[in-house]
C-alpha cells in the first residue's frame, strides 16, 4: 500500500481548496513569515480590527472543522463517507480561571453526550489545562507542599477529571486525555491512572498521551503494564512524538536540569516505533491511538500488524491524524481498511486563535512535515491538470 496516493489523499479538496492549502503550507513553512504573521494578528486583535473574517477563510479552515458541534457535523459525516472517523475537540486555549475551567468542564461534557448522540463518533478528547491550573499541577508533579487553599483547587481538578471520565464511561465514548509539559505532566499522569483503574475495567474508555520525545516514556509504558496486571484494567495510550522541544529545552537550560528530550530526532524516532513494537506486543493489556504524520513510522506499524496477522480493523488498534494534515495517511489507510479518525477541532473563531498559532508555530518546528504536505500538494494539482 502506498500512502502517497494523492488521487485518496486529496479526495475530498477542490482545486481551490488544494491551491489555499499550499499557500498556507508555503507561509507556515517560514518561520520568520509564521512569526510576522503572529504578530500582526495578535496587534491586530488588540486594536479590534476587522481581521477575524480572513482568519476563518484562512488558517482556521485549513485546521479546524467549525465553530461548534452542529456546524462540525457537517465535517464529521463529509470524513465518515470515505470511511475517515473524526472526534471532536473544544479548541480554546490559555485558560487561567476556576470559572473559564468550569465553563471548559461543560464544552468538554457537551461534546461525550453530542458523540454519544450520533453513532458514527467514538472518541472525543479534552486538554487537561483548559478544566486545571497548570501552577496546582506544577506544585504536584514536583511535590511541593500545597497551601489549604491550593488542596482545595486539586480536589476540584479531579472532581473534573472524574466528571468528564464517568460521562465517559456512561456513554461508552472512548475519552483521549492530550499531553501537557513535562513539568507539571506528572500529576496529569497520575489523575488519569486513577481514572483508568477506576473506567477501564471492562474496555478501554480512558486514553492517556504518551510524548515519545521524552526518554523515559518506554520506562513509563512498561510501568503502565505492570499497574494494570496488578490492578486489573485495560491500558489506553495515544502514542505521539510531542508537541512542547523548543520550551523543554529551554526551560531545561534555564533551571539547569537535565533535558527530558531525546538527544536527538533519531533517538525520538527510535524511542517512538520502540513504544508502538511495545504496546502492539502487549495488546491483551493496552490499547494503541497511533497519533502520528510520520510515513515511516506508520509502514513500521502496518509490517508489525501484518506480522502478528492483526486484523486491519483491530478495535485496539487507531490511527490518527490532524485535520488539514497528512490527508495522504488519513484516507489511503482508511481506503486498506484500517481504523483512521482526524482531530477535528472547534470553536468560537476569535477563541481558537492561540489553537491556530501553536499549529503554526509547531508546524514550523516540524522538520519536514510542511515540506511533505507542499510536495504532495503539487503533486497532485500536477496529476489533476494532465487528467
Amino acid at each position: 500500500m502506498l500512502l502517497d496516493n494523492t488521487k485518496n489523499g486529496f479526495i475530498l479538496k477542490s482545486n481551490f481548496e488544494l491551491k489555499k492549502a499550499y499557500f498556507l503550507f508555503k507561509l507556515i513553512s517560514s518561520r520568520t513569515l509564521t512569526n510576522f504573521g503572529k504578530n500582526i494578528l495578535e496587534l491586530s486583535l488588540k486594536l479590534k480590527l476587522p481581521v477575524l473574517f480572513i482568519v476563518r477563510e484562512t488558517v482556521f479552515r485549513q485546521f479546524c472543522s467549525g465553530e461548534n458541534l452542529q456546524e462540525s457535523f457537517k465535517t464529521v459525516k463529509k470524513l465518515n463517507d470515505k470511511k475517515v472517523k473524526s472526534y471532536l475537540h473544544y479548541s480554546v486555549e490559555g485558560l487561567e480561571n476556576e470559572k473559564t475551567y468550569d465553563n471548559s468542564l461543560k464544552e468538554v461534557i457537551k461534546s461525550i453526550e453530542f458523540a454519544a448522540s450520533k453513532d458514527i463518533l467514538d472518541f472525543t478528547v479534552f486538554k487537561p489545562t483548559a478544566i486545571a491550573s497548570s501552577d496546582i499541577l506544577n506544585k504536584v508533579t514536583e511535590e511541593k507542599e500545597l497551601s489549604d487553599f491550593e488542596k482545595g483547587l486539586y480536589d476540584r481538578i479531579i472532581d473534573r477529571f472524574d466528571i468528564i471520565c464517568k460521562t465517559a464511561f456512561e456513554n461508552q465514548i472512548k475519552i483521549l486525555v492530550d499531553a501537557e509539559e513535562s513539568w507539571f505532566q506528572g500529576a496529569i499522569d497520575d489523575i488519569v491512572l486513577n481514572m483508568m483503574i477506576k473506567y477501564n475495567k471492562q474496555s478501554t474508555i480512558v486514553f492517556n498521551t504518551s510524548q515519545m520525545y521524552r526518554h523515559d516514556r518506554l520506562k513509563y509504558l512498561n510501568e503502565l503494564k505492570k499497574l494494570s496486571i496488578e490492578n486489573n484494567f485495560h491500558i489506553g495510550v495515544k502514542l505521539v512524538r510531542g508537541a512542547y522541544i523548543e520550551k523543554e529545552n529551554k526551560r531545561a537550560k534555564k533551571h539547569n536540569y537535565k533535558s527530558p528530550i531525546c538527544e536527538s530526532k533519531d533517538a525520538t524516532d527510535l524511542n517512538f516505533n520502540e513504544g508502538a513494537k511495545f504496546i502492539l506486543s502487549n495488546l491483551d493489556n493496552f490499547s494503541l491511538f497511533c497519533g502520528s504524520h510520520n510515513e515511516k513510522s506508520i509502514y513500521d506499524i502496518l509490517d508489525i500488524m501484518k506480522e502478528g496477522k492483526m486484523q486491519k480493523n483491530n478495535p485496539k488498534i487507531w490511527f490518527g491524524q490532524l485535520y488539514g494534515m497528512s490527508d495522504n495517511i488519513s484516507f489511503n489507510l482508511a481506503e486498506e481498511g484500517y481504523n483512521v479518525i482526524k482531530y477535528l477541532p472547534f470553536g468560537p473563531i476569535k477563541e481558537v486563535i492561540p489553537y491556530l498559532i501553536r499549529r503554526a508555530e509547531e508546524n514550523t518546528s516540524v522538520k519536514g512535515q510542511t515540506s511533505r504536505e507542499l510536495e504532495l500538494i503539487k503533486r497532485e494539482l500536477k496529476r489533476r491538470r494532465s487528467n
